[in-house]
């Protein structure tokens, strides 16, 4: 006999049961001042959507707390964007349908954080399953690879982002396949990446290999990496050996500020 929660249990047996909806917790309202804002509860939400539609000029920003008082930003993406950006904020005059995650939080609300002129209708919608969308952390939209020739030094290039904009690693592939058989060395080959936090350098073995045989390394992080600094490129650098050919690859994201 199939499980349920007690309450429908003794429904059953009494002829009453009665399943509990899925349930939404929804406001909507009109925002045309600084801090101005619309806000929900979000006891037991996983994720809060909203609608922003309007001329206005100022700058948008979904917050969430955990007390009412004490608010902090929550990333946000917008539904259709391709690729879509993960940031704090709207920027001015931005209009669409957005996601979040606000599991953490007890409210949640959308925020006129600067303003000059209009105004923003704003329709609030917190849910409490997970979407997708904001599911984001081994999320990647864009690739990069380069594979180079024997004996070549090879730069696999993540391309800048915009202004206030910032690329987040969600793996990192290093491949060194044998063109000719391969002597045992003494030190590593170095591959130096650049705008990754601590400057991360892969070590790869100067090991005896026969030839056509690949070293492999791959890096996926639990939550993507961030690089250092915003409206830069992210480069891998592997350096020319004889009898190596290098390939790297990367899949990406890319987070506004």
């Amino acid at each position: 006999m199939p499980k349920f929660p007690r309450e429908v249990a003794a429904g059953l047996y009494a002829g009453t049961a009665n399943l509990h909806p899925r349930e939404s917790l929804f406001n909507s309202g009109t925002i045309n001042s600084l801090n101005g804002e619309v806000a929900i509860p979000l006891d037991g939400c996983a994720t809060l959507s909203f609608v922003a539609a309007g001329t206005y000029v100022g700058t948008l920003t979904a917050e969430g707390s955990v007390d009412g008082v004490n608010w902090d930003p929550v990333f946000v993406r917008q539904l259709g964007s391709a690729p879509g950006i993960y940031t704090f904020v709207l920027a001015s005059a931005v209009q669409g349908r957005w996601q979040g995650p606000v599991g953490p939080f007890r409210f949640g609300r959308v925020r006129m954080s600067a303003f000059t002129s209009g105004s923003v209708a704003v329709t609030l919608v917190g849910e409490n399953g997970v979407a997708d969308l904001v599911a984001h952390p081994k999320l990647a939209e864009l690739h990069v690879t380069n594979t180079g020739v024997s004996g070549a030094a090879v730069t696999l290039t993540l391309p800048a982002p915009s202004p206030s904009q910032v690329i987040g690693i969600a793996r990192f592939v290093l491949q060194r396949h044998a063109a000719a058989a391969l002597t045992a060395g003494a030190t590593p080959s170095l591959v130096n990446t650049t705008n990754l936090p601590g400057s991360r350098v892969f070590s790869v073995p100067v090991e005896a290999a026969t030839q056509g045989s690949v070293y492999g390394e791959t890096v996926e992080p639990a939550m993507p990496l961030r690089a250092t600094n915003v409206n830069t490129a992210v480069t891998f650098v592997a350096p020319a050996v004889t009898g190596v050919i290098w390939r790297m690859s990367a899949d990406y994201s890319i987070f506004g500020l």
